[in-house]
């Protein structure tokens, strides 16, 4: 399984129809124009996949705050229903953790809907701890 970052030749086709599974409410062209806007204020794409197919997507940023130091944010993180359980989610996150560390990041952190029992099962295997209570407010 490969693992690269998403650049300006890659077809977004295959990234779209994996992402729009962990954000149904945006049709096709309206996740790819909020990509393209979002690519031009640090947001990256990268997926783990064999030949064509992509079996897993992550969306992030990089940047620096008092609290965490320089981090990697994952803000998006889904494996195509199709390829659940085949290793994909695990070598898309070693990918980030190397890329992290290859951009001086002391911190990889990701938050997770509280209802995504599966998912943070796999966090948990993976490594990551439970730090925080993430709290937000709608405006």
């Amino acid at each position: 399984m490969h693992c690269q970052l998403v650049d300006n030749q890659t077809n977004l086709v295959s990234i779209v129809s994996v992402l729009r599974q962990l954000r149904p409410q945006f049709s096709a062209d309206e996740l790819t124009e909020k990509i393209n806007k979002l690519h031009a204020q640090g947001y990256q794409l990268a997926y783990a996949g064999i030949g064509d197919d992509v079996y897993c997507v992550a969306g992030f940023v990089i940047g620096e705050k008092l609290a965490w130091g320089k981090y990697l944010y994952v803000d998006d993180l889904v494996t195509d229903e199709k390829f659940r359980s085949t290793g994909a989610g695990t070598a898309l996150l070693s990918w980030l953790k190397n890329y992290a560390r290859d951009n001086q990041c002391e911190q990889l952190h990701l938050d997770s809907g509280v209802q995504r029992f599966a998912a943070h099962r796999f966090y948990l295997r993976e490594g990551f701890n439970i730090a925080s209570h993430h709290f937000s407010h709608m405006l």
